[in-house]
């Protein structure tokens, strides 16, 4: 079991059972107490806990502590709500929001309570439990689900305003350099974060080049819920990074697992793909094209090198809320310390040259 799986006791001192149970028997059609809450392991922003009753389970996203809030916009759950919500009954499974509560007096933050899948995720993209006809399955069912994100029909589903106006990587390249200078640590600067910072501008696509899509902004394996024992996918998990904006770069995002190494980062570089059942990118790709429409292209060395920026300068975060004690995960350290590494490979990736088609 991967040590970003399961659950652990919830000690949170500021998480009132009581006063939740109370609100849940007021607001929940069919609750039933009494409530016991564990907190799950992954992730690494957003709170996330287990609320079993006898009869039910609920998971509950919440804020982080207002003092680790280093980027609001970041932890924005009411986006997340909303975004599930638009997409109930749509191509792209996603878990039914039960309820949203704003009000920060009850627990000292916001938060929001959705259904409880009864599924599996898989951490390691290698798949070592299954055979290569099943790896085969899920990377297959992986593909359709983020091609059906990216085939949302953003006036139909009520998303056209889902994201701000303007060039798109103006403003996630600000965004996520505000990030990281927001959480940096003075005595141990990040090289190649400076180089990216400015190297990614100067090389991003045209503005007129960038079609607008629905992004997830954090689409991978992990944060898929499949049938047990079986490759359909139940539900996408995890939107609190998602947008309107390029579809190229979150499709480049969910492909880093071909180029990032297996361990720490889950990659699959270096691994017999063929023997494992596991599809090229190449193919990868092709697939992707022929459901979405859009032309995967040739501009992977900054499209990597933009989102392994974006995940160090997140990454960073994770590592300034360990310092301050805040962390939402016990692995936010490990996590944390990562991010040189992290932004060592997209400087390195961003000076190389990708030919998979």
């Amino acid at each position: 079991m991967s040590s970003f799986s399961g659950s652990r006791p919830a000690n949170e001192t500021w998480l009132d059972l009581s006063a939740l149970q109370a609100l849940l028997a007021r607001e929940l059609p069919g609750f039933e107490g009494p409530l016991s809450a564990e907190r799950f392991n992954g992730g690494q922003s957003n709170p996330t806990f287990r609320l079993s009753t006898p009869g039910a389970s609920y998971v509950m996203r919440c804020k982080p502590a207002a003092k680790a809030d280093l980027l609001p916009s970041a932890h924005a759950i009411e986006r997340e709500v909303r975004v599930q919500r638009a997409l109930a009954g749509s191509a792209v499974p996603v878990p039914e929001i039960l309820l949203l509560h704003e009000d920060e007096a009850l627990l000292g933050r916001a938060f929001y309570v959705m259904q409880m899948l009864d599924g599996e995720v898989h951490w390691d993209p290698r798949l070592p439990a299954h055979s290569p006809e099943q790896r085969a399955a899920i990377f297959d069912a992986m593909n359709t689900t983020i091609a059906a994100i990216h085939s949302v029909d953003l006036v139909r589903w009520g998303l056209s305003d889902f994201g701000a106006p303007g060039n798109y990587y103006d403003r996630q390249l600000g965004r996520w350099t505000k990030q990281y200078r927001a959480s940096e640590f003075k005595e141990a600067p990040i090289e190649a974060m400076e180089r990216l910072i400015e190297w990614l501008p100067a090389n991003a696509p045209a503005p007129e080049t960038v079609q607008t899509r629905l992004l997830h902004g954090d689409f991978r394996l992990d944060n898929l819920v499949f049938e047990r024992g079986n490759a359909r996918v139940l539900g996408v998990l995890d939107w609190e990074l998602s947008t309107l904006g390029d579809p190229l770069a979150d499709f480049a995002y969910h492909a880093l697992a071909w180029v990032a190494p297996p361990g720490p980062m889950r990659g699959l570089a270096g691994e017999d793909l063929a023997a494992l059942g596991i599809p090229s990118l190449a193919d990868y790709c092709a697939r992707y094209e022929a459901r979405t429409g859009l032309t995967v292209g040739s501009r992977w060395n900054f499209y990597f090198a933009y989102n392994l920026f974006r995940l160090a300068a997140i990454m960073q975060g994770v590592a300034a809320r360990a310092r301050q004690g805040t962390a939402s995960s016990a692995q936010a350290v490990a996590q944390g310390a990562l991010a040189p590494r992290v932004a060592g490979l997209g400087w390195q990736l961003a000076q190389q040259e990708f030919k998979f088609k």
